[in-house]
């Protein structure tokens, strides 16, 4: 048989380099698409006297060019092949399939016009071809599928959301009636916009999550732009050190597919995660990255979203540091920027730049300019992010003060936590429900800032000041649990990694390498975040305590919440019913004091420490507790008696070992997140059984939980092969009192994932969460469980403050290392004090007085 000719070699080349690039294409792999489709090209312009059917492959392969090279090179670029598909599809002779081709060139238009954010542009063209798709093309709606998901995008972008959700419903249902699973997945990733752009982020990652799962084998290349999505909903969140985990890993793997659009529209979302943890420096840098690359592409209308970015980290840092202020430059910069956003039809971006420029001109003390820069200041709209209505709040409250009206600044700071607290309501995870308070937190400081002022006069100002302190510190813990909705491939990947820490334990021991295992620990670790974020909405939000609830909780006990203002810390007293401001001392020196301790603690713990170096480290130990001491509670020692002291501190003090100070040696003292979360920990005890559980590896007396039950003969013993977690974690629901002994390790970068050592691997915090009835009482014996990490609004999370959060109401543990022995006595006091019926703080502090620096335990909750 003859070879075929080489005009069939050319076109048939070109025929399966055009399928290629499509492939590569519908895998968000723009640049290999584009080197596939160019290849084609090259072979059809070779072609001696070509068909129609030759021209109309030409036709396609220049649609398809045209839409990544808008991606890769620049909008200019992609809109001149679609202009020449257009050119050539004109000259063929009409019939239904030169149709077809006139609709996809109109459609591809369409879309690069949308992704250059000519949005305006884009609907009008959707909207004029949308008919012709209906009624031209039979190939079971999959080109009518795809002109609605992405019109979808466009009404997105214009905020209009109602349409928006109209498109995507239809195209989801064409979609599956259709087997088009791969667009399903890309219809669910757009409902996850759609979802966030209404402030619903638990539907939103939900959503992204559901496209993740479809799109894991149908598009892989199309993952990165989820965890682009995914980052820029836990943003809204305020978890920014996730939101950046996300990004660090998708932006690799969008600089490699070559999409200049995504890598930039990345960075931008890097730069706002980065603006959230402080990092000025950072953000400036990959919003200038951002705003080069959108200014190569032609893009206008991204460039000057991320020239905002760049705008508000320069305006962010003057407003961050004390006595900052900016150059009349930066507030005309921004007025001029929001004149350009404002054009475009950014009507949200163009307030920003507005509201920034107004702090700087508050801060330069032009206070006539500010006003009528804010005049110019649109009101928010239901779809307007969180973090700009808190911006929006927060000039209208910083106006007020500029013009001696503290009332008003106060009326706009209530309002805006008030609104904060709306969006938190509807938050899926305890994650997500703590981290929305970043964005209150400067509001939250301008009234307290406020309310200080007046404290420091009288009796009524620290009143209020109280009130206005439960306010912006009680949200986690005053959330009542709900029932959890269990999620089965949530379970599945928090048994994996149960047996993959196991593993790694065991490697170890064995000396043999665990960095594949840790990094299969820490992917599975962050996928079971991201599910826990939505899967079950975290609870049903009370009241916050009034100040009249407060004293009468309280009795004749005596409460103090720690305030840092103005590089001092305050301590606020309430005692039978009267409310005092105290001035403490300078904040940096008692924090550093108290890690001090905390690090002396920690030296001290071992059972057989050196002689010599143990008079040494007490000797340290003592000079600090006695500063501390004179600091913080040598005041109050005075009017306490035998009252039991209620503490809520600020986050740097939450690992204080309270029972070393010695004022405070044998005091009755309970640690509480807020004076909402104390009352609602105070509730009355129930009756339940009691658990001593124990797990594998805790050496000496400590680990020896059956010794307790000469304390509680009734008592559920598990330990040895038995201490499994299923086994534990099922004990633990409805037990009046739960001892529980074994090693663990706080996570400070993920605090619902800090863990307690079972037989079978670690029982995490996260899966507390799900006990229908958490233990009344807990004692974590020989861990540093105690110990927090401290999300936005001074709130700790931590094993013992996930307890607490899921309805715990009291959780004793250490917040230091503590020797074999040390807490073998500590627990034997302890437990031989709380069966005679005495309160948990009171039997805390008696068994600590004993050696109170080699037991760093402390009461959390209600004591």
């Amino acid at each position: 048989m003859s070879a075929p000719p080489v005009r069939d070699r050319l076109i048939a080349a070109a025929a399966d380099l055009y399928v290629r690039g499509r492939a590569a294409a519908f895998d968000q792999r723009p640049g290999a698409a584009v080197r596939s489709f160019r290849s084609a090209l090259m072979r059809l312009e070779r072609v001696a006297e070509p068909t129609d059917e030759h021209r109309e492959l030409q036709v396609r392969v220049l649609v398809s060019l045209g839409a990544a090279e808008a991606e890769v090179t620049s909008t200019e670029a992609g809109l001149a092949h679609l202009a020449t598909a257009k050119r050539i599809r004109d000259q063929l002779p009409e019939n239904h399939a030169v149709r077809e081709l006139g609709l996809l060139v109109t459609v591809q238009r369409a879309v690069v016009l949308m992704r250059a954010g000519r949005f305006a542009e884009s609907l009008a063209v959707h909207d004029a071809v949308v008919p012709g798709i209906e009624a031209e093309f039979d190939d079971e709606r999959l080109a009518l599928v795809r002109t609605l998901n992405n019109r979808a995008l466009v009404h997105m972008a214009l905020n209009q959301p109602d349409a928006a959700q109209a498109d995507l419903e239809r195209a989801l249902l064409l979609a599956r009636e259709n087997g088009h699973t791969r667009l399903e997945g890309k219809i669910r990733q757009n409902l996850g916009d759609h979802a966030q752009l209404v402030g619903d982020v638990p539907l939103a990652l939900s959503s992204y999550e559901q496209a993740a799962r479809i799109l894991v084998t149908e598009s892989p290349g199309s993952l990165p732009l989820i965890r682009l999505d995914q980052a820029r909903a836990l943003l809204t969140a305020g978890l920014a050190d996730e939101a950046a985990r996300h990004l660090d890993e998708a932006l690799p793997e969008l600089r490699a597919d070559g999409s200049g659009q995504n890598i930039a529209e990345a960075e931008v979302a890097r730069a706002a995660a980065a603006l959230l943890e402080g990092d000025f420096a950072l953000a400036r840098k990959f919003a200038s990255d951002a705003r080069r690359r959108f200014l190569r592409r032609g893009n206008r209308t991204w460039a000057e979203i991320a020239g905002l970015s760049r705008l508000r980290a320069e305006a962010q840092q003057v407003l961050s540091t004390p006595g900052g202020r900016s150059t009349s430059r930066l507030p005309a910069e921004l007025v001029a920027l929001a004149e350009r956003l404002g054009a475009l039809g950014l009507r949200d971006e163009a307030a920003v730049a507005r509201l920034f420029a107004v702090r700087l001109l508050i801060r330069r003390t032009e206070i006539a300019e500010a006003t009528l820069v804010f005049t110019h200041v649109p009101g928010p709209r239901a779809t307007t992010p969180i973090d700009h209505r808190m911006l929006f709040r927060l000039c209208r409250a910083e106006l007020a003060v500029a013009e001696d009206r503290p009332r008003a600044a106060l009326a706009q700071a209530r309002a805006g936590l008030r609104e904060l607290g709306t969006i938190r309501d509807r938050m899926g995870g305890l994650d997500l429900v703590c981290g929305t308070a970043v964005h209150g937190e400067e509001l939250g400081r301008l009234a307290m800032r406020l309310v200080l002022r007046r404290a420091r006069r009288n009796a009524a100002g620290a009143r209020r000041m109280f009130a206005w302190l439960e306010r912006t510190r009680a949200q986690v813990y005053r959330y009542e649990p709900l029932p959890v909705i269990e999620d089965p491939v949530l379970a599945k990947h928090i048994n994996e990694m149960r047996h993959v820490q196991r593993t790694i334990q065991r490697a170890r021991l064995e000396g043999e390498p665990v960095k594949a295992l840790e990094q299969r620990y820490t992917a599975l670790q962050r996928e079971a975040s991201r599910l826990g974020w939505y899967t079950s909405q975290w609870g049903r939000p009370r009241p916050v305590a009034t100040p009249d609830e407060v004293v009468a909780a309280l009795g004749d006990r005596v409460l103090v919440s720690l305030v840092p203002y103005n590089s001092q810390l305050y301590s606020l007293v309430v005692d039978r019913g009267t409310f005092r401001l105290l001035k403490l001392g300078p904040l940096d020196d008692i924090v550093e004091t108290a890690t001090q301790l905390h690090a002396d603690l920690d030296a001290l713990a071992p059972d057989h420490l050196p002689p010599m170096l143990a008079d040494t480290v007490s000797a340290s130990a003592r000079r600090r507790a006695d500063k501390l001491d004179a600091l913080i509670s040598a005041s109050l020692v005075k009017t306490l008696d035998d009252r039991e002291l209620v503490i809520v501190p600020i986050g740097q003090l939450y690992a204080m070992p309270w029972g070393a100070l010695p004022s405070l040696r044998g005091h009755p003292v309970s640690i509480a997140p807020s004076a909402t979360a104390w009352i609602t920990a105070k509730r009355p005890a129930e009756d339940g059984p009691v658990l001593l559980a124990g797990g594998p590896g805790v050496p000496g007396a400590v680990g020896e939980v059956s010794k307790l039950r000469s304390v509680y003969p009734d008592a559920q013993l598990v330990e040895g092969d038995d201490a499994t977690s299923s086994t534990v974690l099922t004990a633990l629901d409805g037990t009046r009192l739960a001892h529980l002994v074994a090693h663990g390790a706080h996570e400070p970068a993920n605090a619902l994932f800090s863990r307690v050592e079972l037989v079978d691997g670690p029982l995490f915090a996260h899966e507390t969460t799900r006990l229908a009835n958490p233990p009344e009482r807990v004692v974590l014996a020989a861990c540093e469980l105690a110990m927090s990490h401290i999300r936005p609004g001074e709130e700790a999370l931590g094993f013992a403050g996930t307890l607490l959060a899921s309805g715990s109401r009291t959780v004793i543990g250490a917040v230091a290392r503590v020797g074999d022995r040390a807490a073998a006595d500590t627990m034997a006091d302890l437990h031989r004090r709380l069966a005679e019926g005495t309160s948990p703080a009171l039997a805390l502090a008696e068994a600590i007085a004993v050696d109170p620096m080699r037991r760093p335990f402390v009461c959390l909750g209600a004591g």
